[in-house]
């Protein structure tokens, strides 16, 4: 069973993976939420399609004076260092650690793929993040017995009552509850 671990979310302003305009991050530590992270971002390539508009409800006036996303995972290492490695100050090991970490998603493909174009987009070092896929872990728990496995669902089954469904954090959140519930 994994007992730390990261949820991820990411919501994109168009069809291009790199575009990520806002990200939700829930920590776990021992198997309980120890901290929450919600930024917006300003996207790159700088556009909004309306269906991505429509889904999520960001638009290019929520994010012009939005960090670039260097900055907000800059912020976000800082943040995850203080749950995970209090006290640890070389910045080298903790990227090393927090790459050591589980980052968990629901439909991981999507995630972990917006994750790996923002870094090359920003010319980051991408440090191979392991990630877990809920949605793979639904459809191996559940099977059948759901009409689909559309985060919502998954959540409903796994007792969490998903409220805001396409806002990063929210999303995040009942990725983290499900985990908890199926990993």
């Amino acid at each position: 069973m994994i007992r730390d671990f990261i949820a991820i979310d990411f919501e994109t302003a168009n069809q291009q993976p790199s575009s990520v305009c806002s990200v939700g991050v829930v920590m776990v530590r021992d198997g309980q939420v120890v901290d929450t992270f919600y930024s917006l971002i300003q996207p790159e390539p700088n556009y909004y399609t309306y269906f991505c508009q429509q889904v999520h409800g960001i638009s290019q006036r929520d994010t012009d004076d939005a960090p670039v996303f260097s900055k907000v995972w800059q912020q976000l290492e800082e943040r995850i260092a203080e749950v995970f490695f209090p006290g640890l100050q070389a910045i080298d090991e903790r990227r090393y650690r927090i790459a050591m970490l589980p980052f968990v998603a629901h439909n991981a493909c999507f995630d972990e793929g917006c994750l790996k174009a923002v870094f090359r987009v920003y010319q980051m070092d991408y440090p191979d993040y392991r990630f877990y896929d809920t949605l793979t872990a639904s459809r191996r728990q559940f099977g059948r017995s759901l009409p689909n496995h559309q985060l919502h669902t998954v959540a409903a089954a796994c007792g969490y009552d998903l409220q805001h469904h396409h806002h990063a954090l929210a999303d995040a959140e009942a990725c983290a509850a499900i985990a908890l519930y199926i990993l």
